[in-house]
């Protein structure tokens, strides 16, 4: 099944660390000439190729001197901008020893929220691979701040894995997978290496196991993981200081640990409002209305709202939560947070006569919904065509 999986998969997502890119020197230059022979290698065998890198703001700190941490975010910015520009010629100068090109392509969290900027990346990124440029993807840490951060580049992995339209994702850090036990802690640890559902058990897992470097531990890692097997993707965290790790993952060999697919899936489109947008509010449904969106797939009428929270405009992102507060779905709103309180708990056929007007029958239509509730099963539909 793993051999399977890695010879079906056609485009393919490799994330890198902070923690294997760097060393006590700063980049290590030895480790990343060995990860572009791996991703050569792979293009060889007919594979298409995304980075996500980390290690702009670790290059740059090197390149300075620093060796505590940096602690305010003009500090971490200015450590990216030095450290970008390095990171990307080490890539340049590795790959075109074997005559591959790169991209750089550097995205902040609003160039994906916006539904016209989202399509642009992606037509970009497709040009990139149709010229046969393996596209470099960071976050602009220098213009991001707290607000358009995707919190760290396991996040921006997985959100770019559903761009793409990846089949598969390869996480490298720096330890072997995911442990039962923090291996830093008992002697007894276990590597898991296949995870066929994402279970209680297995976050807790994860959260206590975290990377010396860097910003996302393993439980951001086994975060990442969820969402994009929700997309229907196959994950895996792997070793990335390990000689020919990519090489031995493409050839069966049971390393890292491998994370299965969903079979009922999220369309792209559908993974982009769940995971992608930020909810601006929160609408909380009655039994009647979450049972018809769990297990019907419809729409959110205003008959279904009992409460409402937050101020939101129409066209805003907003969570659908049950009466113990549990997400449900998040949706594109047709209606504003002041229209939606004063329409909540009645038939859609009052809508015009409360309003003075009626735009829709629904307050989020079933298309502009994403049903997140862990035990629904989300059918993913054929993917997106280009640019639409």
């Amino acid at each position: 099944m793993r051999k399977e999986i890695f010879d079906k998969a056609k485009r393919v997502l490799v994330k890198i660390g902070s923690a294997v890119l760097t060393g006590e020197d700063g980049l290590d230059l030895h480790v990343i000439e060995q990860l572009v022979e791996n991703i050569v290698h792979l293009r060889n065998r007919g594979k298409q190729v995304v980075i996500v890198t980390s290690g702009a703001i670790a290059s740059g700190k090197h390149r300075l001197g620093i060796t505590g941490p940096l602690k305010s975010m003009p500090q971490k910015q200015a450590a990216a901008a030095i450290g970008q520009g390095r990171l990307m010629r080490v890539y340049s100068n590795a790959f075109g020893k074997y005559g591959v090109y790169v991209g750089q392509v550097l995205l902040t969290m609003s160039d994906l929220t916006d539904r016209k900027r989202f399509l642009n990346v992606k037509n970009t990124l497709n040009q990139l691979l149709e010229w046969k440029v393996i596209p470099i993807i960071n976050e602009n840490d220098t213009v991001a701040v707290e607000e358009i951060k995707f919190g760290d580049n396991d996040q921006l992995s997985a959100m770019t894995a559903n761009i793409i339209d990846a089949d598969l994702v390869i996480n490298l850090t720096n330890i072997e997978g995911l442990y039962d036990k923090n291996p830093n802690r008992s002697a007894k640890a276990k590597i898991i290496h296949l995870v066929e559902e994402i279970s209680e058990e297995i976050e807790q897992a994860a959260t206590s196991e975290t990377s010396d470097v860097g910003t996302g531990g393993m439980k951001s890692k086994v975060a990442a993981a969820k969402q994009v097997t929700t997309c229907g993707i196959p994950y895996v965290i792997a070793p990335g200081k390990e000689k020919d790790i990519l090489k031995d993952l493409f050839d069966g060999k049971e390393k890292g640990t491998l994370f299965l697919p969903k079979t009922n899936v999220l369309s792209s489109r559908k993974y982009w409002i769940a995971y992608t947008l930020r909810s601006r509010g929160k609408i909380t449904l009655d039994e009647g209305a979450k049972a018809a969106i769990i297990e019907e797939g419809g729409s959110l009428l205003p008959s279904g709202v009992v409460n409402v929270e937050g101020d939101f405009c129409v066209g805003d992102p907003v969570s659908c939560v049950d009466e113990q507060g549990v997400v449900i779905a998040k949706g594109i709103t047709n209606y504003s947070s002041e229209e939606v309180r004063k329409i909540m708990g009645q038939k859609s056929t009052k809508i015009e006569q409360i309003l003075g007007y009626k735009d829709y029958d629904e307050v989020i239509h079933r298309d502009n919904m994403a049903v997140v509730w862990e035990k629904e099963k989300c059918r993913r539909t054929s993917k997106e065509p280009k640019g639409k």
